[in-house]
C-alpha cells in the first residue's frame, strides 16, 4: 500500500484547503471522504465572507489558498459590508451558487496530480509510540502516512434533531462518523459536545417577493482573490429581506416543549452569535420582529435559504410559523430546519501549528476544534495543511502572530484560551484591526505564502508591481499642488492658496477619486486597488503607526512579572470576568495573563498601566 506524506480526513472547507495546500507544496496527499459527491458542500448558508470572515477569506487567498478563487468563480452577488464605517471594518461577502461552489472545489482538487481520493469513513487512527502513522476505514482499508489532518466537521457522533425526532448523522441524509472520539479519549484527549443549526429550505416559486425588500449587490462589485486574472462578476442576483412578527413568535412558542433545546435532548452548547429563532424570541422577548434574509441557492435553482430562521422545532410548527412571515404565506418547504449535535476537542490540546500535543504528526482543523463557519474552518485547514508539509520536511511551522493576520488571532484564541461555545471570528477579537484590513492581506501574507512555496511567483510579482505604483502615487501626491480653482470645486469652500494634494486628501469628506480628477492629476492612470490603498495609507497612517508601536510595546512588556499575591479585584477598570479569571489562574507574567480566556486586550492595558508601563 502506498505511503502518503499527508492524509486528510474529511472534505469540507477545512479538508479541501488542507489537501490543496499540502499537495501544492509538493507532498503526496490522500483525501478520505465519506461521500465524493459532497466535497466542499456548503452545509449551511450559500455564502462566503462577511464581517471579519471576509478578511479571513482574503488572507487565505493571499497565502495561496483556494477559498477566495472558488468564491469569486461561483459568486451570484457581491457586497462590501460596513462601507459607512472606517476601512478597517470593511468586509467583503459573496452569495454563492451552492452547487457550482462544490463543483469548482472538486475540479480544482482533481486537477492536482498529487491528490488521491478514497470514499469511506475513517473509524480509527493508526498510532505507534504516540506518533500517527495512518488511518483505518470502515471497510477495513489501511492507509499509511507521515502526517494526518483530521477535519471531521459535525460528523463525530453527530445527532440530528427535529422536534422530538432524533437521527444519527453529520448532515441531513448523511451518516455520522463513529470510533475516533472514543479512541482519542482513551489516549487522554478531552472532548465535549456542541450544536449548530440550519433553517428550512423553501421552494422559491411559492414565495411572494413583492412583499419583501429587495437587496441588491454592489453597483461596482469587487472580488476576494488578489489574482488579476480572476474577474468580478458582471451580473448579480438579488437577495430579499423580510421580518417575523408577534404572531410568528407566538406560534413558535407553542412548540417549545417539543424543542430539543428546551426539553433536554440537546446538551451541547450552541453558537451565541448565530442563535436559532427559538433562542431569539426567548432571549429578546421585548423585540416585536427579527430580520430574515431570503437568499437564493444558485443561478438556476428555485431553492431558497431562509437566513435568520434556524430552528429545530417540529416540522409542522416550522411551516405554520413561517407562513405568517410576509412573503411566505404560501411557502412550500423543501427541507425542514434542524439542529445537529456533535463532538469536538478542546483546542488547548493543540500547538499553534494545529498539531496535537499528545500525538506527533496529528493535526486538527475546523469544527473539531470548536469553531463555527466555513471561513474559520478553511483558515485552519490551510494552516494545518501547510504545517503538515513543514512537519514532513522537518522545517519550522508557519505560525501567524495576532498582529499579522486574523488567522493568527483565530488560532491564538483557540490554542491559548480554548472555547466553551462555537467560536466565531469578529473584528472586535483583533487588537490590531486597523493593520489587519481586508485590502492589505496580500502585503501582509503573500511573502509568507511565496516563501513556503504555496503562493505562486505571479502573486509576488503582482504584489511588487502594485507596491511600486503605490509608492509612485504617494510621491506624486506629496509633490503635486492643487490649484485654488480645483480646491474650491472639491471642498466647496473658499481656498486662498494652492494646496498640496496629500494635505487636501487628509480632509474629511475628500476622497482620492476627486483629487485625481483635478487638472493637475487627471492624466495619471491607476487601478482602483492602487487608488484605494494609497488613500488608506494617507488617511490612516497615524493610526497604523500607533498600532504597530502598541504591538511592539506589548511584546516587550509581556514578560513583566506579576506578584503571586496580587489582588486583581481592586482594579475596578478591569472587567469583573477578567478579575475573577486572573484571581483563579494567578498568572506569573503579563504574557500568561494574555492567554487566559475572558481577559481582553483592554484588561491587559489596565494591568500595564497599574504596573507603571
Amino acid at each position: 500500500m502506498k505511503q502518503y506524506d499527508v492524509i486528510v480526513v474529511g472534505a469540507g472547507h477545512a479538508g479541501c484547503e488542507a489537501a490543496h495546500s499540502a499537495a501544492s507544496m509538493g507532498c503526496s496527499v490522500l483525501l478520505v471522504t465519506m461521500n465524493m459527491e459532497t466535497i466542499a458542500k456548503m452545509s449551511c448558508n450559500p455564502a462566503m465572507g462577511g464581517v471579519a470572515k471576509g478578511q479571513i477569506v482574503r488572507e487565505i487567498d493571499a497565502l495561496g489558498g483556494m477559498s477566495g478563487i472558488i468564491s469569486d468563480k461561483t459568486a451570484i452577488q457581491f457586497r462590501m459590508l460596513n462601507r459607512s464605517k472606517g476601512v478597517a471594518m470593511w468586509s467583503p461577502r459573496v452569495q454563492s451558487d451552492r452547487w457550482r461552489f462544490a463543483e469548482e472545489w472538486r475540479l480544482a482538487l482533481e486537477q492536482n496530480k498529487d491528490v488521491d481520493f478514497f470514499q469511506d469513513s475513517v473509524t480509527e487512527l493508526i498510532i505507534e509510540k504516540n506518533k500517527i502513522t495512518g488511518v483505518i476505514t470502515g471497510m477495513d482499508n489501511k492507509f499509511y502516512a507521515k502526517t494526518v489532518v483530521l477535519t471531521a466537521g459535525t460528523f463525530l457522533n453527530g445527532i440530528i434533531h427535529i422536534g422530538k425526532k432524533q437521527l444519527g448523522g453529520g448532515r441531513m441524509a448523511e451518516k455520522a462518523s463513529t470510533g475516533i472520539t472514543a479512541q482519542l479519549e482513551s489516549l487522554g484527549f478531552e472532548s465535549g459536545r456542541m450544536k449548530t443549526g440550519t433553517p428550512p429550505r423553501i421552494d422559491g416559486r411559492s414565495i411572494n417577493y413583492s412583499k419583501m425588500e429587495e437587496q441588491f449587490g454592489d453597483d461596482l462589485p469587487g472580488k476576494f482573490s488578489f489574482l488579476p486574472d480572476i474577474q468580478p462578476i458582471e451580473t448579480q442576483k438579488s437577495c430579499h429581506i423580510t421580518y417575523t412578527n408577534n404572531i410568528v413568535h407566538d406560534i413558535l412558542r407553542e412548540g417549545f416543549e417539543e424543542s430539543p433545546m428546551y426539553n433536554g435532548n440537546i446538551t451541547g452548547l450552541g453558537p451565541r452569535y448565530c442563535p436559532s429563532i427559538e433562542d431569539k424570541i426567548n432571549r429578546f422577548a421585548e423585540r416585536e420582529r427579527h430580520q430574515i434574509f431570503v437568499e437564493p441557492e444558485g443561478w438556476n435553482t428555485v431553492e431558497v435559504y431562509v437566513n435568520g430562521f434556524s430552528t429545530s422545532l417540529p416540522q409542522e410548527i416550522q411551516t405554520k410559523a413561517l407562513q405568517q412571515v410576509p412573503g411566505f404565506e404560501n411557502a412550500k418547504i423543501f427541507r425542514p430546519g434542524y439542529a445537529i449535535e456533535y463532538d469536538f476537542f478542546q483546542p488547548t490540546q493543540l500547538r499553534n501549528s494545529l498539531e496535537t500535543k499528545y500525538i506527533e504528526g496529528l493535526f486538527f482543523a475546523g469544527q473539531i476544534n470548536g469553531t463555527t463557519g466555513y471561513e474559520e474552518a478553511a483558515a485552519q485547514g490551510l494552516i494545518a495543511g501547510i504545517n503538515a508539509v513543514q512537519f514532513v520536511k522537518n522545517e519550522d511551522p508557519v505560525i501567524l502572530k495576532r498582529n499579522e493576520a486574523y488567522i493568527g488571532v483565530l488560532i491564538d484564541d483557540l490554542v491559548n484560551r480554548g472555547t466553551q461555545e462555537p467560536y466565531r471570528m469578529f473584528t472586535s477579537r483583533a487588537e490590531y484591526r486597523i493593520t489587519l484590513r481586508q485590502d492589505n492581506a496580500d502585503e501582509r501574507l503573500t511573502p509568507i505564502g511565496f516563501k513556503i512555496g504555496l503562493a505562486k511567483k505571479e502573486r509576488i510579482q503582482e504584489l511588487e508591481q502594485q507596491k511600486s505604483q503605490i509608492e509612485e502615487l504617494t510621491k506624486t501626491l506629496d509633490k503635486c499642488n492643487i490649484t485654488v480653482e480645483d480646491s474650491l470645486t472639491i471642498l466647496n469652500e473658499d481656498i486662498k492658496e494652492k494646496t498640496r494634494a496629500s494635505k487636501l486628501l487628509l480632509r474629511t469628506g475628500v476622497d482620492i477619486k476627486s483629487i485625481m480628477s483635478t487638472s493637475s492629476l487627471k492624466n495619471y492612470n491607476y487601478s482602483q486597488e492602487v487608488l484605494q490603498k494609497t488613500e488608506t495609507r494617507f488617511k490612516y497612517s497615524v493610526y497604523i503607526e500607533r498600532e504597530q508601536e502598541q504591538a511592539e510595546k506589548l511584546q516587550r512588556l509581556s514578560y513583566i512579572k506579576i506578584p503571586e499575591t496580587f489582588d486583581y479585584l481592586k482594579l475596578k477598570a478591569m472587567s469583573m470576568e477578567a478579575r475573577e479569571k486572573l484571581m483563579k489562574e494567578k498568572p506569573k507574567t503579563i504574557a500568561e495573563a494574555q492567554k487566559i480566556s475572558g481577559v481582553s486586550p483592554s484588561d491587559i492595558s489596565v494591568l500595564l498601566i497599574h504596573f507603571g508601563r
